[in-house]
């Protein structure tokens, strides 16, 4: 090789490896299962007709609640979602960049983003919640260690809303998959109830796993 494809070469590199760098992190919330175990997961699940949501609301959940000196679930969301998080002495994000994978969209600002609930608040109410004490819908609400949290686009949380996958995914298709596995291990964790329609939704967007 010449010297000067030498140097094209390097610095085809150098510019590679400055992007990866630069690209933020896909958010990744732990505890997301195989495909074979989300659809071992999701047969496990019980099929029931979606309750209500009488007596509803979110203040029976409680969030977000302090994780580690002055920093709660929102803050400790973002910082693990995000690239480059600089945070204040109060733990609030300052700067930083975050990757929504339910949109494809990339922001510079902690107030452009919201911290989903993947299974929402009321949906987990219409399915079993309604009958727990508030200290268990507040370790819900506040769960870490399952892929109940995640940092996207605040629009596209908000246009979400309680709904469950029959009549709401992610308009990134190719990450839809990622999110029924998200949405079983959480049902699956927490004893919840699926609906029929949800259900046949889910099993849809696990057929869309390639691994």
């Amino acid at each position: 090789m010449s010297r000067t494809s030498h140097r094209i070469a390097a610095g085809l590199v150098g510019a590679l490896a400055a992007a990866l760098l630069a690209a933020p992190a896909a958010a990744t919330p732990p505890g997301i299962p195989s495909t074979a175990t989300a659809r071992s997961e999701l047969n496990g699940l019980t099929v029931a007709a979606q309750g209500s949501t009488s007596g509803y609301s979110r203040a029976l959940f409680p969030h977000w609640i302090t994780i580690s000196g002055s920093c709660d679930t929102r803050e400790t969301v973002l910082e693990r979602d995000g690239t480059s998080v600089v945070t204040s002495t109060s733990c609030s994000a300052t700067s930083g960049r975050w990757y929504s994978p339910y949109d494809g969209a990339t922001w510079s600002a902690a107030s452009d983003v919201d911290i989903d609930h993947v299974v929402p608040l009321a949906e987990a109410w219409r399915s079993g919640a309604n009958s727990w004490t508030t200290s268990r819908r507040q370790a819900f609400a506040n769960d870490l260690t399952r892929p109940q949290l995640i940092a996207v686009t605040d629009n596209v949380n908000q246009s979400k809303g309680d709904q469950d996958p029959s009549t709401w995914q992610p308009s990134v298709a190719s990450y839809r998959c990622t999110y029924a596995k998200m949405w079983i291990a959480v049902k699956f964790a927490w004893a919840l109830t699926v609906q029929s329609s949800e259900e046949t939704a889910l099993q849809a967007m696990l057929n869309t796993c390639t691994s």
